[in-house]
């Protein structure tokens, strides 16, 4: 954890004190965006407090059979009532909440910023930055348990989702004794995890198996198959109808191959930008080092990053700089 990190009692504090809130992560929100922003907005109302969940590109497709999805605000936010605290999730850096997202949170007197990216630079006036930690969603569990605040299975289940969804379903590095033990606490409470899991990794449209398809036709490899890569272009997209959330978990098919270090995905964006979704398998590369040349960043094991397109020249760029890391390896 960071030194200069606020202490969760201190942001239970905050918490219990105050009575308006709007809660809000990043961009392109994952399980653990919206599972941390919803499990704690829905404590915190159990606690009779007000408070908004807003989300710039609103609830992905993959997500939306959570409980209370419906209820999450997307721009534009009209009439909202300013509040006392507003707590950004899970974002690494305050653009990434989005402009319209970005400029609601900041009419609020006190920004709180709880993330466990080690590259988020503490942009809040309080900020819990703890890297060590597997999921938002975790802290967020920590948090609630400090402030005395409610969690009934609704919460639960938020968070539930969102720890499982940010440890690859407990399989990643960073889950701890303390991920297993919170899960084990959960499901003791009555959580149907079964359920959640069938929801989570064992349903989805057909035009992410189209998707999975295209993947494997089109991937490319480097680095005497230590690097494999896919292009996913605008056309692909459209030609297959996809939608937010779709491409969520497809990088791992690509991780899982043997013999490949490093996995990246680069999509196409409306903007002529190019989305870089970039995992890595083995602890000596450190991805998020790379991204974090080209203005990105996250974690050891998984990063992102944007850069100017067109496509193929940006995906080129990218995995020459990554090819020179990989080809340090022993």
């Amino acid at each position: 954890m960071r030194a200069n990190c606020s202490s969760l009692q201190e942001v239970a504090q905050t918490l219990r004190g105050a009575s308006r809130f709007v809660v809000a992560a990043h961009v392109r929100p994952d399980g653990d965006a919206v599972g941390s922003a919803l499990g704690l907005a829905l404590s915190l109302r159990a606690a009779g407090k007000q408070v908004e969940v807003l989300l710039e590109d609103g609830v992905p497709g993959n997500l939306d059979f959570l409980p209370q999805a419906a209820t999450v605000l997307r721009p534009p936010y009209a009439d909202l009532p300013v509040a006392e605290v507003a707590i950004a999730l899970d974002t690494a850096t305050r653009e990434r909440l989005g402009a319209a997202t970005e400029a609601e949170l900041l009419k609020a007197p006190l920004l709180v910023n709880i993330d466990h990216h080690p590259t988020n630079p503490g942009y809040g006036h309080l900020n819990h930055i703890d890297a060590g930690q597997p999921a938002v969603g975790q802290i967020i569990h920590e948090l609630l348990e400090i402030a005395q605040l409610p969690m009934p299975l609704e919460v639960l289940e938020h968070l539930y989702a969102a720890i499982s969804t940010d440890t690859g379903s407990f399989q990643y590095p960073s889950t701890t004794a303390r991920t297993h033990e919170i899960a084990a606490r959960m499901l003791a409470a009555g959580l149907d995890a079964a359920g959640l899991a069938q929801r989570l990794y064992q349903s989805c449209p057909l035009r992410r198996v189209e998707l999975l398809r295209a993947m494997l036709n089109e991937m490319r490899w480097r680095a005497e198959g230590r690097i494999v890569s896919w292009n996913l272009s605008l056309s692909c997209q459209q030609q297959i109808g996809m939608q937010a959330g779709d491409t969520e978990g497809l990088i791992d098919t690509l991780r899982q191959i043997d013999g490949v270090q490093a996995a990246v995905i680069f999509e196409e964006l409306a903007d002529g930008k190019v989305r870089v979704s970039a995992r890595s398998k083995c602890d000596s590369l450190d991805v998020s080092v790379v991204c974090g040349r080209f203005g990105g960043g996250g974690h050891r094991l998984a990063s992102g990053a944007r850069l100017a397109g067109p496509l193929e020249q940006a995906s080129l760029t990218f995995l020459e700089a990554l090819e020179h890391d990989v080809r340090r390896l022993a």
